[in-house]
């Protein structure tokens, strides 16, 4: 190729790729606001629409993990409680060997 078509071509790639830069630029600023509105909003159904107001502060997030270490009564059955188990069955009643009546 001649010098001349290389040139060309490494502008119009470099026009190509400037493009492509301000694309990805875009595209992580949309992101984060999706993040962020992620975040606030409460169409997702587990979150409560009281949440989407104010974020709760990171000090507040700090404690709670603190309290969640520390449960306030033991999971499981109550103390002293009897438990119920299942009696099961007896033996079996009859076995018979089935076989197909008629050949596919």
């Amino acid at each position: 190729m001649a010098t001349e078509q290389l040139v060309e071509m490494i502008i119009e790639e470099g026009k190509i790729i400037e493009k492509l830069t301000n694309r990805v630029v875009e595209l992580e600023k949309e992101i984060e606001k999706l993040k962020i509105s992620r975040d606030l909003d409460s169409i997702r159904l587990w979150k409560a629409p009281s949440g989407d107001i104010l974020k709760k502060t990171e000090n507040k997030q700090q404690d709670k993990p603190e309290e969640n270490q520390t449960p306030k009564r033991k999971l499981g059955e109550q103390a002293g409680h009897r438990g119920k188990t299942r009696r099961g069955f007896g033996g079996v009643d009859r076995f018979e060997i089935l076989g197909p009546q008629v050949c596919g």
